[in-house]
């Protein structure tokens, strides 16, 4: 089964009545759609804008952050210092930087978190060297622990570790980070299963942190694929620590997170608008949104197109994406405008300086995508 199969995504919601004057590829984004998208995470946390801790990878605009915040999100994640600034400089209250900082890294982060004071700015650890880092700044710390996916983090069956590190944190020690993104299968009743099961090992090393007399300030799971079973696992309802989730791709959406997460109320928000630039032979027609454009690391095909599920998009190179055309299906012309729906979202925002906002079938505003990317690697010098 292709990934947009069973999915619809009419043209006339996406369309635009004139591009003309657009250069493509161009990331557009549909505000009324994105608030939607916002208010239906919100919804499946029980109406509770505090139970959720959106990762901002995927939002990457200052302009949406705000969003967030509109809606009474005030508490988010991010991995660069870029997207931190992003996040300061919206007004955020809370901000996990949840990636492993070190070195320059950390020291930029530190300034950040000097320039924004009324931003409450936390970091993970998983070691000692690294928590020595900390102590004594206004930053506070997450323990980062291993979930499974063996990415980063602190390792099943080291609690003591775990209350070692707590201890001597103090009160800069804020909560548990655990982010389960290997539960991802899109069966949901598995997705369950394992998002459950890593659950019962969490609330085990919570319970142990507990009785060596730790206050746990707050607990941080699930992005997308787990994040409906993150707010109804019974373990985080009434407990002594506030729990949040934290999926990002909601925001916008792709066919990943459309497949994951049915019934919802989500719509893709965020797509490329790309021209047919080759008809190469009979079954082939050539767009100019390469994965440079279009994110291409979650496999083939990296996107749908809107109004034409019967089109397959074939693997992309930078600039090219061949788009097979099967037999008797009239192709589009060179010329022709296609909107694709990315099957990851998060890199396709970030290939892109720019964003339009479409409203009603017109680019109202051109908003730049403020953490694309990265900072300059003398951030601290030209601060």
């Amino acid at each position: 089964m292709r990934e947009n199969d069973a999915m619809d995504f009419p043209l006339q919601t996406y369309a635009l009545a004139d591009t003309s004057a657009i250069i493509t590829p161009a990331l557009l984004i549909y505000p009324e759609i994105l608030n939607a998208n916002i208010k239906a995470t919100v919804r499946m946390v029980g109406g509770d804008p505090n139970r959720w801790r959106p990762h901002i990878k995927t939002a990457k605009l200052l302009a949406v952050v705000k969003d967030y915040i509109r809606d009474g999100i005030r508490q988010f994640k991010c991995s660069t210092t870029l997207e931190l600034l992003t996040a300061c400089e919206a007004g955020a209250g809370d901000v996990l930087v949840a990636f492993s900082m070190v070195g320059a890294n950390a020291d930029r982060l530190l300034a950040i978190a000097h320039d924004f004071p009324s931003t409450r700015v936390s970091v993970l650890v998983e070691s000692e060297s690294q928590a020595a880092f900390w102590l004594g700044t206004n930053v506070g710390v997450f323990l980062d622990l291993n979930s499974g996916m063996n990415r980063t983090g602190i390792g099943e069956g080291c609690t003591p570790q775990m209350l070692s590190l707590a201890k001597k944190l103090g009160a800069s020690f804020r909560g548990l980070h655990w982010y389960d993104g290997h539960v991802s299968s899109v069966d949901p009743a598995e997705r369950q299963r394992m998002a459950f099961e890593g659950y019962d090992k969490l609330m085990k090393v919570v319970a142990e942190m507990q009785s060596a007399g730790i206050l746990i300030g707050e607990i941080i799971t699930s992005g997308t694929p787990a994040a409906p079973y993150g707010y109804a696992y019974p373990g985080f309802s009434n407990a002594s620590f506030i729990h949040r989730i934290s999926p990002g791709t909601v925001v916008y959406n792709d066919l990943s997170s459309l497949r994951q997460l049915p019934g919802y109320g989500y719509q893709a928000a965020a797509l490329v608008l790309a021209s047919v630039i080759s008809h190469p032979n009979a079954e082939t027609i050539t767009c100019d949104a390469g994965h440079k454009a279009v994110g291409v690391d979650s496999g083939v095909p990296n996107c749908a197109i809107a109004g034409h599920p019967e089109l397959i998009p074939q693997k992309p190179s930078e600039e090219h994406l061949p788009i097979h055309v099967p037999a008797g299906v009239t192709a589009p012309a060179i010329g022709d405008k296609l909107y694709l729906v990315p099957r990851h979202v998060c890199p396709t925002v970030n290939n892109f300086d720019q964003a339009l906002i479409v409203d009603k079938g017109k680019v109202v505003a051109i908003e730049p995508v403020n953490a694309r990317g990265h900072e300059s690697p003398l951030a601290l010098q030209t601060a």
